[in-house]
């Protein structure tokens, strides 16, 4: 209350920032100090000898204070005046000048037994503050929250509170230490560093974090928070600085673990690869929860298949991954046997929850050597996939609670991507040999070429792709040459592919033209678009490898293809393609070129035609029909990788490689694994049929000229050797020309091929589709073509612009020696 003196309210250890006045026994100013004059504005002219009670707001309260002051209360809080006529709150505390007592007379009270007392008062305010930044200081160094260390100039301990390091090792009496009297050298010289430029600059150090070891107790350590600002006198002199020290080791080896969950998920999630987690999970987990890590897999993991213990309950682990470095002894002991001694590997009985049978859920496994280890099971869907092992020196204390619980979480989170790699793993094997079951053999030899293909399937991020190629053998000495690429990867874009290659063969069985028969492929594409997805039901609900593939997607975008004919009689190739790279062409001469092909739309858009390309070729040119994963980059410059096989190609002497050895140099710039597409590559070295080993003839419609033509046949025979084929050629011959003068009119082409086999074709300008038929015994006719299928090895129809085309095969007999 205003006038009322507080007891306590001493300022005397602010004196120096006071102001001071000097009142004599009757109560007048008999002294005033420059701190009073700033104080109030009046200068000491104007003051002695006024009656203190002058000063004061409300004169009405000196008869209290005097009073207050004979009680023996030396000190208060009043409201003065200042020359500005402004209240101004002070607090004051008295000094006798002699002993206490009131003298007689004067006006008002006597103050100090008639000898006067020395005033100090300061502003209430500053006073206040005073007071909380004592209050602040005691309370601070009772806290236990944060260390408190007042230091000298010199770094020397002036103060502490009693929890500044509460670790062992640290002396309970710090006054007059210096850090490195029980801290590491190392770790107080950091500190000190620190410290020291606070001193220089006065620029406060905000919670910079150091690692702080005791000599007494060097294992671990703590990681401490420290923020320290310097110390001055009003005179600027600087009297040491103030220190907080934070242990905040836990928070950050908290925050330590979860980086390292999130880490070693991301590392394990990123590949579909079972040793690329192993590898990945180990790297992952070295330095962050040990020296040394261990990953073993079951054996049938890799494999795609889901593991079984025997009936004794255990598994085969195989030690599939280790990161970091055993223990010394053990080091020692392995030689070049990698982690300590542990064997390749071992069968462990494991329980229900996963872990070793007989240990702890994450013990149990001396890892490296290392004294201090634990272990978790890889365990996804009950199944389990393997375990993981960490393992450190002594010198880093046991591993804590929250340690173990880490391990397990991530080896729960590497289980579920080993299982999801195992079933990857499990549909990729299958699509692969589903693939490969469905190429033909990479290497053929035919009267018109030699070929050899080159298949490198697409990498596990992916799956295996459609990429397809084929030879199918031809009437008259031809063959087809066929690549092709289903969009999509996986079991659908496989079994998409075997469909696309069976009808390829169906159609090419027809000796459609190549854009015919493309056409037809697109509407077989179209067809295979338009079918219903299927979609999970009761089928698979007790397999959930079934119901995950059926899960993902299984119906292709399309498909593009390239189809070309090479006949070795006229040398001539006709190629047609569905949005398929041009075929490049490598001549004798070592030029290389792509054929000027129309890509068409892909299969599966239809309502456009395809057109066809017919190019001469010259015995022993090299063509080459390919996948877009051959010329693919990742810029996605499709004109590189066209000059890149075109270099190839035209290199000095490729073209005298064996075709399989050239194959494989052309896709030896792609790597073995990683690739993002199917690369396809399929060669094929002409062959021409000479010449002289074909002879044709021109037949009219005349019954007559049946006999001339197959005269002349026999002659020719007989030129190249084939006598014994007279006969049955001349029969074949005869039926067929009469079936085509008969039934066809003229003219009638006759012509005959020397090719590995011997082949009859007749054409004739009529459409109409041969059928053989079993005559019954009353029929004169009708058993042309049931005796050309008897004499023949294989025979068949092809149509052209310009008719059909009858044609029989017949093996030449081997020559006598």
């Amino acid at each position: 209350m205003n006038g009322l003196p507080d007891p306590g309210a001493g300022i005397l250890p602010y004196a120096e920032y006071s102001a001071g006045a000097l009142v004599d026994g009757r109560g007048r100013i008999a002294g005033w100090t420059p701190e009073a004059q700033a104080l109030l504005g009046r200068p000491a002219a104007d003051v002695v000898g006024v009656p203190a009670r002058a000063l004061l707001a409300d004169p009405a309260v000196w008869p209290a204070l005097a009073q207050a002051y004979a009680g023996g209360v030396r000190g208060g809080e009043t409201v003065l005046r200042s020359a500005r006529g402004e209240e101004l709150p002070v607090v004051f505390q008295t000094f006798d000048l002699a002993g206490d007592g009131a003298a007689a007379g004067g006006p008002g009270p006597a103050v100090g037994g008639g000898a006067g007392c020395f005033v100090l008062a300061a502003p209430a305010s500053l006073v206040t503050g005073w007071h909380q930044d004592r209050a602040f200081v005691r309370e601070l160094f009772l806290q236990d929250g944060v260390g408190l260390a007042v230091f000298d100039p010199a770094l020397r301990l002036l103060r502490t509170n009693t929890h500044l390091l509460p670790y062992t090792g640290v002396p309970s009496d710090l006054s007059g230490r210096r850090l490195g009297d029980f801290l590491w050298a190392q770790d107080a010289a950091a500190v000190e560093e620190k410290l020291h430029r606070v001193l220089a600059t006065g620029r406060p150090l905000i919670q910079a974090e150091e690692l702080l070891r005791t000599l007494d107790d060097p294992a671990g350590g703590v990681i401490i928070a420290i923020s320290a600002f310097r110390l001055q006198a009003p005179d600027g002199r600087v009297l040491g600085l103030t220190a907080l020290f934070t242990d905040v080791t836990e928070l950050r080896r908290s925050g330590a673990r979860l980086a390292l969950l999130h880490g070693a998920t991301a590392r394990v999630g990123g590949t579909l690869s079972v040793a690329e987690i192993g590898r990945e999970l180990a790297d992952a987990l070295v330095p962050g929860l040990g020296e040394l890590a261990l990953v073993e897999i079951a054996d049938a993991v890799p494999q795609g298949e889901e593991p079984v213990p025997d009936r004794d309950g255990r598994l085969p682990l195989r030690r599939t991954a280790v990161a970091g470095e055993p223990a010394t002894e053990a080091a020692e002991g392995a030689g070049a046997g990698g982690a300590g001694e542990a064997p390749d590997v071992v069968l462990v009985a494991l329980d229900e929850g996963g872990a070793e049978a007989g240990a702890g859920a994450a013990d149990g496994v001396v890892v490296g050597g290392h004294p201090v280890s634990m272990t978790a099971p890889l365990r996804a869907r009950g199944v389990p996939l393997g375990r993981v092992s960490v393992g450190r020196g002594a010198e880093h204390g046991p591993y804590e609670t929250a340690d173990r619980d880490l391990l397990r979480e991530i080896a729960d989170r590497a289980a579920l991507a080993l299982d999801n790699a195992r079933r990857f793993t499990r549909e990729h094997r299958a699509a692969v040999g589903l693939q490969r079951s469905m190429l033909p053999p990479t290497q053929t030899e035919t009267v018109a070429a030699a070929t050899a293909g080159v298949y490198l399937p697409a990498d596990t991020k992916t799956g295996v792709g459609g990429d397809w190629f084929d030879v199918i053998p031809l009437s008259s000495g031809r063959v087809a040459l066929v690549v092709g690429d289903v969009v999509g990867h996986g079991l659908a874009a496989t079994a998409t592919m075997g469909r696309l290659r069976t009808a390829v063969r169906t159609l090419a069985d027809l000796d459609l033209e190549p854009d015919e028969l493309l056409a037809h492929l697109d509407d077989l594409v179209t067809q295979l678009l338009a079918e219903p997805e299927e979609t999970a039901g009761e089928d698979t609900e007790g397999d959930p490898d079934d119901a995950w593939r059926i899960r993902h997607p299984s119906s292709p975008a399309g498909a593009t293809c390239a189809y070309a004919v090479y006949d070795p009689v006229s040398r001539r190739c006709t190629v047609a393609s569905a949005g398929h790279p041009p075929p490049a062409l490598a001549e004798p001469d070592g030029s290389v070129s792509f054929l000027q092909v129309d890509p068409g739309p892909p299969l599966g858009v239809g309502g456009l035609p395809f057109e066809a390309t017919e190019v001469e070729l010259a015995p022993g040119s090299v063509l080459a029909l390919y996948t877009d994963g051959l010329i693919e980059r990742l810029d996605g410059d499709l004109d590189a990788g066209m000059a890149d096989l075109a270099g190839c190609l035209s290199r000095p002497g490729a073209l005298d490689l064996p075709l399989r050895l050239l194959g494989r140099e052309i896709v030896a710039g792609r790597p073995a694994d990683g690739l993002d597409d199917d690369v396809t590559l399929l060669l094929a070295r002409t062959r021409a049929v000479a010449f002289e080993d074909t002879a044709s003839w021109r037949v009219e419609a005349d019954p007559a000229a049946v006999g001339p033509v197959r005269e002349a046949a026999a002659a020719r025979l007989r030129e190249w050797g084939l006598e014994e084929l007279v006969f049955t050629t001349e029969l074949v011959l005869s039926e067929l020309v009469t079936n085509a003068i008969r039934y066809a009119g003229g003219p009638v082409d006759v012509r005959l091929i020397r090719a590995g086999r011997l082949i009859c074709e007749v054409s004739d300008p009529s459409a109409t589709h041969p059928r053989m038929r079993r005559a019954r015994l009353t029929d004169e006719g009708g058993r042309g073509l049931f005796l050309v299928a008897q004499l023949t090895t294989r025979w068949g129809s092809r149509y052209s612009r310009s008719g059909k085309t009858i044609w029989g095969e017949q093996e030449i007999p081997p020559a006598r020696g």
